[in-house]
């Protein structure tokens, strides 16, 4: 077991490629989404670290909070995606006090799902963190009178309802695909418990022809919060076993995406923050750079970075990219002005480009990923 300067603390894990022939029934943890009628295009946007909940026993939480939502609205709004991507730490778990914060995560999807927008989500290392206690709530001035929302139904008030144990994340998944048409997220093989948000989702084109898919879009749980922040054997286990069923030559004349390490010359924000480390690698990155057709990942988690850089292993026939994404929320750490990196697939012929949108609408960082 060694620890790799790469592959970081990361709220999410992304593999796009493009698959050859139907989808057998041994692999049916994905959904489909397909390109708009008459549209060369298929454009995701990635929201990062929205922190919601965070202090929100406060007058600043719960403002960061709006903001946050202005931040998702103005980019939805101005680049019209096909689906969105939630990329970790949603919410920050250790500062809700009550015992469902699916409260909060419904709020920080409600601008997506408002549009009618598809959605997906992965998750971080906040999102199901044991609840800290504020050492104020020590001092003279006591334990808030108010600590649970208002509207929160699983809180009345009561002392024994306010039991400040958090929500696991298999609850916070089960809360979002429950009754949601647009979600696409998924609980993922129960063997790889307690990684829950392993699965993957399939860009198609328009027309009804299950031969010929543009894109696969994987997601892995990368841990933190109630377990370590490790990407486990068993989960490379069941993306080799996965994506050898969906595309047996990976050599082929088809794309796909997936990280690597990092070198010049790269794109966006690169000297902000050091990159956080995972706790140990299982095997993931020797797994990724044996497949060829591999293209580029992306990650969230480090506030301060939105880089784009490429890397070619040993005996490489391609170039790896990773990608960070934008930190899009008010809440957590930094002043960095928020955003969103942008993801746009154009199938024929195929290419894969990216950007960044602020929220003063402002567009920066473009770059077309190539091998």
């Amino acid at each position: 077991m060694t620890q790799t300067p790469f592959i970081g603390k990361l709220a999410i894990f992304l593999s796009f490629f493009a698959c050859v022939g139907c989808l057998s029934s041994a692999t049916a943890r994905g959904t489909v989404l397909r390109f708009r009628s008459g549209s060369p295009t298929f454009k995701i946007v990635l929201f990062a670290d929205l922190h919601f909940g965070e202090d929100a026993w406060t007058d600043w939480g719960p403002l960061q909070d709006a903001n946050s939502s202005r931040v998702m609205s103005t980019v939805l709004d101005l680049e019209n995606p096909d689906l969105v991507v939630y990329l970790g730490d949603v919410i920050t778990a250790n500062n809700i006090p009550t015992a469902n914060a699916s409260l909060y995560w419904d709020q920080a999807i409600s601008p997506t799902k408002a549009r009618g927008i598809p959605w997906a989500s992965v998750f971080g290392n906040h999102d199901d963190a044991p609840f800290s206690w504020p050492i104020d709530w020590f001092s003279a001035t006591g334990i808030p009178p108010h600590r649970c929302r208002d509207d929160a139904t699983s809180c009345s008030g009561l002392e024994e309802e306010c039991e400040f144990r958090g929500t696991q994340r298999l609850d916070l998944m089960k809360n979002e695909v429950k009754n949601r048409k647009l979600s696409q997220s998924r609980n993922g093989p129960k063997h790889l418990w307690p990684s829950v948000s392993n699965y993957y989702v399939q860009i198609s084109p328009f027309f009804d022809d299950c031969q010929s898919p543009v894109m696969n879009l994987y997601f892995l749980d990368s841990g933190g919060g109630s377990y370590p922040e490790v990407i486990s054997s068993a989960q490379v286990e069941w993306f080799r076993h996965t994506a050898q069923q969906i595309n047996p030559n990976s050599s082929g004349a088809y794309e796909q995406v997936a990280p690597s390490c990092i070198q010049k010359p790269c794109v966006g924000s690169i000297n902000m923050e050091k990159v956080a480390a995972q706790q140990a690698e299982f095997g993931i990155m020797s797994l990724l750079q044996q497949r060829p057709s591999v293209k580029a990942v992306f990650v969230g988690h480090n506030h301060g970075l939105d880089w784009c850089c490429p890397h070619s292993p040993h005996n490489a026939t391609n170039k790896l990219w990773l990608c960070f994404a934008r930190h899009s929320g008010y809440g957590g750490y930094g002043n960095w002005a928020r955003g969103a990196r942008i993801i746009q697939i154009t199938h024929q012929p195929f290419s894969l480009k990216s950007w960044i949108r602020m929220e003063d609408a402002q567009l920066h960082s473009p770059i077309t990923f190539t091998s």
